[in-house]
């Protein structure tokens, strides 16, 4: 397991009150999500990139926090925002394309997606 993820304070979801902990199971979640997936060949595309803007989010927010300085911490924080909400866009058209998903898992990941960007663009906002 990722170091520094073992142990985590969570909230009264049970979700983590840190936004590095709480992307790094959501992008896991996602890639539990799509391995339990069957899927035709034309929509490999969409669940490659599925994972790879739900996988940019936590990589983005740990690269922000070794960021040398407040530009760099800005700037990982801003592309993991817009990871969230590509991932939200991958998910919603997921929904709306095939019959054969498991529906109240995608409603989840996007609900929990909606909630990381949230939280990304409050920090960005608060920070200045």
């Amino acid at each position: 397991m990722e170091e520094g993820f073992e142990e985590f304070e969570v909230n009264e979801e049970g979700k983590p009150y840190n936004i590095r902990h709480r992307a790094f199971y959501f992008s896991r979640d996602v890639i539990e999500f799509v391995k339990k997936s069957s899927y035709e060949k034309v929509f490999y595309s969409i669940y490659d990139q599925l994972v790879r803007s739900a996988t940019s989010v936590g990589a983005n927010l740990a690269e922000g926090k070794a960021g040398s300085t407040r530009k760099d911490w800005k700037n990982y924080f801003l592309i993991a925002l817009k990871s969230a909400n590509e991932t939200k866009y991958w998910l919603c058209l997921i929904r709306d394309t095939m019959d054969q998903t498991d529906k109240k898992k995608i409603i989840e990941l996007i609900t929990e997606a909606d909630e990381i960007s949230n939280i990304i663009a409050s920090i960005i906002v608060k920070a200045g």
